[in-house]
């Protein structure tokens, strides 16, 4: 079935605006497995899930709602995709409340968060996973308009967020950090992209020993090439051909093989991990 996907994403159309829309993408995302057994592990929990409209995202909000959490999800302005989380959380029995507008404007970020804690009671886990990039093949084809816009949806925004949601977690809560594969190996083409996940990294290391005498984890993630709308939305159609062929696997993940890397970091399971960087990547060797 994988084999066969991945085939089909190399004859995937690109879409020619950003973020990307998961409801036009063929083949779509697999977000959720359908052999996916819960325990239940994040009962009653309260998630924020920064970008979980689509994608990542969207896998990880499935994932958490089947675990018992209930979910919020700020997203830019992808309201069809965002709908279809909602009705999906919905169906699973657990809450889910979406808002919309920029992460990249602290004063939102603060009043989302609010708007979450008045309705949704309590917040338990922060998952900040969006982002966006814009390749060049030259760091002189940088603009300084493209270099504060990434490193505004994604650094300062962590840091929004984060500030927002702190007065809120208590001793067993937790941070979760979206990276990438590329703050390890790096980027030709993605070069203010990668610096973005690079200095993730360093704030969810540096974070945790911040936080940790206050009982709250933070941890992050490191995807690899995996199929969500950001690829169609970011790459050419020579690219999209040949996504994520060039790792040991030889093919792009989906979704739903890196959302229970979440599951696990937002759980007991992970009670004496803090500061720690999971790798779902295809098989690429880093040094974590």
């Amino acid at each position: 079935m994988r084999s066969k996907i991945a085939k089909q994403i190399t004859k995937a159309k690109k879409q020619h605006r950003q973020p990307g829309l998961e409801y036009k993408m063929k083949p779509k995302p697999k977000v959720t497995a359908s052999s996916h057994h819960t325990l239940k592990k994040l009962k009653d929990k309260v998630a924020i899930i920064t970008g979980g409209d689509s994608g990542i995202g969207h896998a990880i909000a499935l994932a958490y709602a089947k675990e018992g959490a209930h979910i919020a999800i700020i997203y830019l302005n992808e309201h069809k995709d965002a709908k279809r989380v909602q009705s999906e959380v919905k169906a699973l029995g657990r809450e889910c409340l979406l808002i919309a507008g920029d992460i990249g404007n602290e004063k939102f970020c603060q009043q989302a968060v609010k708007k979450i804690k008045k309705t949704l009671k309590k917040v338990d886990i922060l998952v900040n996973n969006a982002a966006e990039q814009h390749p060049q093949d030259s760091i002189l084809k940088i603009s300084s308009k493209q270099l504060i816009k990434t490193f505004t949806t994604n650094v300062f925004s962590f840091f929004y967020m984060i500030k927002a949601v702190l007065p809120f977690l208590k001793k067993g809560s937790c941070i979760i950090n979206t990276s990438s594969v590329t703050t390890y190996k790096g980027s030709d083409h993605l070069i203010d992209y990668s610096a973005t996940k690079g200095a993730i990294v360093a704030l969810t290391r540096s974070l945790s020993q911040s936080l940790v005498e206050k009982g709250i984890r933070v941890n992050g993630v490191a995807p690899g090439p995996i199929w969500t709308p950001l690829i169609p939305s970011t790459f050419s159609q020579s690219h999209i051909k040949k996504f994520g062929k060039n790792v040991p696997m030889k093919r792009a993940g989906q979704p739903e093989e890196v959302a229970p890397c979440y599951v696990f970091l937002a759980s007991d399971d992970a009670s004496y991990m803090t500061g720690q960087m999971l790798h779902p990547n295809g098989g690429v060797i880093v040094n974590s």
